[in-house]
C-alpha cells in the first residue's frame, strides 16, 4: 500500500521534535486503520461517501 502520510508535513507539524524513522510507519498504519474504520461506518449507514462524522 502507498504511504498515506507525507513525512515532510509530519516533521513540520512536530516542529522542534526529533522523529524516529519507524514512527512514520506506525503513523501510516494508524491512518490506514482510521480510514478503514471510517469506510466501514459509512457503508454500515448505507453511504458511499465518507464524512467527518465517520471518524
Amino acid at each position: 500500500m502507498a504511504d498515506l502520510i507525507v513525512k515532510a508535513a509530519v516533521k513540520e507539524q512536530l516542529d522542534e521534535m526529533n522523529v524516529a524513522s519507524d514512527f512514520y510507519d506506525a503513523l501510516d498504519e494508524e491512518v490506514e486503520e482510521l480510514l478503514e474504520d471510517a469506510a466501514e461506518r459509512a457503508a454500515s449507514n448505507d453511504r458511499k461517501t465518507v464524512q467527518p462524522r465517520d471518524l
